[in-house]
C-alpha cells in the first residue's frame, strides 16, 4: 500500500508538467492563429486597395478614350495603355524641333477633349518626347537625341498651353532613344519610334491636403 501511495505521489508532478506544456502549446497556437489572421487581413486590405487602384486607372483610361473619340476616329492619334501617341513625322521634320502645320492641326484637335478631361479629373498631362536610335546629323544644333527629344516635348507643351491648356497642368519629359515603341530595325520602325506621347499623371497632394488627411486618420 505504501509503495502504491508513493507511486501516485511521483506521478503527480508529471501530469502537472504535461498540463503546463499543453497550456503553453495552446498559447503558442493561439498566437500563431492571431498572426495568421492579421496577415490575411493585411493581404485582403492590400488586395482591395490594388483592385481599387486598377479600377480607378481603368476608369481614367476609358474617360480619356471617350474624350478623344473624334481625333482617334480620324486617325490623327493613337491611344494605347492610356497614352496618346502622335507620330514625330506628323509633328516635325527629321532632326527638327519646329512644329509643322500638320502637327499644329493635330494638337488643335486635342485641345477640346483634353480640356474636358482635365475639368473632370484633378490630374496633370505629361508630354514625352522620343527619338529613334540614329545619331544626330553633323551640324545639328543638338548634341544627342536627349536634347532633341527634350526640345520637341517642350515645343508640343508650349503649343498646348498657347492653345488653351492651363500652364500648371502640363509638363514635358524627354526619353531620347530609350523606351522605343518597337525595335529599331529599319526605317519604318524608326519612324514609329520618333513620336510624342501625352499621358495623364496623378497630381501630388498638396502639403495642406496631406496634413488634413493625416489628421483625419488619427
Amino acid at each position: 500500500m505504501e509503495q502504491l501511495e508513493g507511486g501516485e505521489q511521483q506521478s503527480a508532478p508529471v501530469w502537472a508538467i504535461f498540463s503546463d506544456l499543453m497550456a503553453a502549446l495552446v498559447g503558442i497556437l493561439a498566437l500563431i492563429l492571431v498572426w495568421v489572421i492579421g496577415i490575411q487581413l493585411e493581404l485582403s486590405q492590400s488586395l482591395a486597395q490594388e483592385i481599387e487602384k486598377r479600377e480607378a486607372e481603368e476608369q481614367r483610361r476609358i474617360a480619356l478614350e471617350q474624350a478623344l473619340e473624334d481625333p482617334l476616329t480620324k486617325g490623327l492619334v493613337t491611344f494605347r495603355d492610356g497614352r496618346i501617341g502622335i507620330s514625330g513625322n506628323v509633328l516635325f521634320e527629321l532632326n527638327s524641333d519646329q512644329l509643322q502645320a500638320e502637327g499644329e492641326e493635330v494638337l488643335e484637335s486635342l485641345i477640346s477633349p483634353l480640356q474636358t478631361y482635365l475639368t473632370q479629373h484633378d490630374e496633370l498631362l505629361m508630354v514625352s518626347g522620343f527619338t529613334d536610335d540614329l545619331p544626330m546629323h553633323p551640324g545639328n544644333r543638338y548634341q544627342d537625341n536627349w536634347g532633341l527629344s527634350a526640345q520637341r516635348a517642350l515645343t508640343v507643351t508650349r503649343s498646348l498651353t498657347e492653345l488653351g491648356l492651363p500652364n500648371d497642368r502640363v509638363f514635358a519629359a524627354a526619353f531620347g532613344p530609350h523606351h522605343p515603341a518597337v525595335p529599331n530595325v529599319d526605317a519604318e520602325s524608326r519612324a514609329q519610334n520618333r513620336r510624342v506621347e501625352i499621358s495623364t499623371v496623378p497630381r501630388a497632394p498638396s502639403a495642406a491636403a496631406e496634413a488634413e488627411r493625416e489628421s483625419g486618420d488619427r
